[in-house]
């Protein structure tokens, strides 16, 4: 079993900065790729950012240059940092990991998600 729990969705004002975390625990072997998906009322969910185990990194075109997504490999964990948020980055975050969940690999990889953490940008 696998859990991922997200941490750092708050209230927070035009321009401002959070910093979101995200940890594995559980029956976790190797992590290839860790994201952040977002979700906004009455949207669908999307990719925000992603790293993969090379630290290759892929993010959404609006939020290149204002977000950052780093990885913390000794705790099994991914981070995104925020900053100049706007009005439009207000949704539920999700962290996404795709993890070998059993020793030896033989049952594959597969895609793990948080609970979500909200983000409000609001002044």
């Amino acid at each position: 079993q696998v859990q991922l729990v997200e941490s750092g969705g708050g209230l927070v004002q035009p321009g401002g900065s959070l910093r979101l975390s995200c940890a594995a625990s559980g029956s976790v072997f190797v992590i290839r790729v860790m994201g952040w998906y977002r979700q906004s009322p009455g949207g669908e969910r999307e990719l925000v950012a992603q790293i993969a185990d090379d630290d290759s990194t892929v993010y959404v075109d609006a939020v290149k240059g204002r977000f950052t997504i780093a990885r913390e490999y000794a705790n099994n964990a991914v981070h995104l940092q925020m900053n100049n948020l706007m009005s439009e980055d207000t949704a539920v975050y999700y962290c996404k990991a795709d993890i070998m969940d059993s020793p030896d690999g033989a049952s594959g990889y597969h895609d793990y998600w948080g609970q979500g953490v909200r983000v409000t940008v609001s002044s």
